[in-house]
């Protein structure tokens, strides 16, 4: 009798167990049952996301997908589940089975599988939220920085004409030399203050919104170049042509030229500039790369902040201009640096900004 009992209840396990992993195999999300640090299960969904096949996974270390530094905290986690604490989600970094690190967000909680109690941990992929909390950060930052360039510019610009006009009625009884030279420099200084207060209100010049054929733009552009050129080669890879964008036209040239103007002065000897034209997931992609000096790690995080360059002569207004008009637009920017290697600058470009 004690021995039919015993069939019964195995029989009703291994049902079960079958039903629970016909539910959660057909999950979106990756979901795997664990014990004692050792996978017991996965899902498809889960086994694509960690990009390997499933029985190179099961049997292994839940806790090989995480960094060193990590594994504590996961290993206290999983003990919290299995007591029946309620742990929230959290947000952590994993290694995927082919070395590649992407940001999750996972919760455990424990689960019956089979006779054993088990963890149920479910990952979700969050590295387009990443993006897009980036891009909403830039923004903000780029907002906050044109309100105080703004403010700047203003206080500092109307004195400077003041004095500018007192200079020429200088001119007009006194030809020393040195007036000439004060009136240039100041000259130099207003310009700047121009361009920052286009850069940080880029509507005091309001554009109508139209459509531009990126490539036509870009092979025009080169050909302002062609007297710096002569120690450069130019590699142009232009493809998807008949992908046009809308926007402000004359922001977007003065965006272009401004990264050409960079990929060109960071190649003071001899070089190759490439410029790259594409179309891929409803964005059109700009790519300008050189081989040239580079930026340093450290000063990435500055890039498009006003008075910040490489170049010992720059205002950093350029890049700001860059950035601003890309986000107004709605697109995105990165930028992949080595020094001593080369820069590269990747815009994707919405076809129609929206909300502008």
């Amino acid at each position: 009798m004690n021995q039919v009992l015993e069939s019964m209840k195995s029989k009703e396990i291994l049902n079960s167990e079958a039903m629970y992993k016909q539910i959660i195999e057909y999950s979106v999300e990756t979901i795997f049952i664990h014990l004692e640090s050792k996978f017991l299960y996965i899902n498809q969904a889960g086994a694509d996301f960690l990009k390997a096949l499933k029985g190179e996974i099961i049997g292994g270390n839940v806790l090989s997908i995480f960094s060193e530094d990590e594994k504590d905290l996961i290993r206290e986690r999983i003990e919290q589940a299995m007591c029946g604490e309620v742990t929230q989600a959290i947000e952590k970094t994993i290694i995927r089975f082919d070395g590649s690190l992407v940001d999750v967000e996972l919760y455990c909680h424990p689960v019956q599988y089979g006779d054993k109690r088990a963890i149920q941990t479910v990952l979700r992929d969050i590295t387009i939220r990443k993006e897009t909390e980036k891009m909403l950060q830039d923004r903000q930052k780029l907002a906050s920085i044109g309100q105080i360039a703004a403010g700047i510019a203003h206080e500092v610009k109307n004195p400077l004409t003041s004095v500018k006009g007192f200079l020429q009625l200088l001119k007009e009884t006194n030809s020393h030399p040195y007036l000439f030279t004060m009136e240039n420099e100041l000259e130099k200084a207003i310009d700047t203050l121009q361009n920052l207060l286009q850069v940080s209100k880029p509507n005091l010049h309001e554009e109508p919104i139209i459509k531009i054929d990126v490539c036509k733009e870009l092979n025009s552009l080169m050909l302002l170049f062609q007297d710096k050129l002569y120690n450069i080669e130019i590699k142009m890879d232009v493809r998807d042509c008949d992908k046009h964008i809308l926007g402000k036209k004359n922001l977007y040239l003065k965006a272009f030229f401004n990264l050409m103007k960079n990929a060109v002065e960071a190649m003071p000897l001899n070089g190759i500039l490439r410029i790259e034209h594409y179309f891929q997931d409803d964005y059109v992609h700009v790519k300008i790369s050189d081989t040239g000096v580079g930026i340093p790690k450290e000063k990435m995080n500055l890039l498009g902040t006003p008075f910040f360059s490489s170049k010992t002569d720059g205002t950093g207004l350029g890049l700001t201009q860059v950035f601003t008009t890309i986000n107004d637009h709605n697109g995105q920017i990165s930028v992949h640096s080595v020094v001593n290697k080369g820069t590269t600058f990747h815009l994707k470009l919405p076809q129609n900004p929206g909300g502008m």
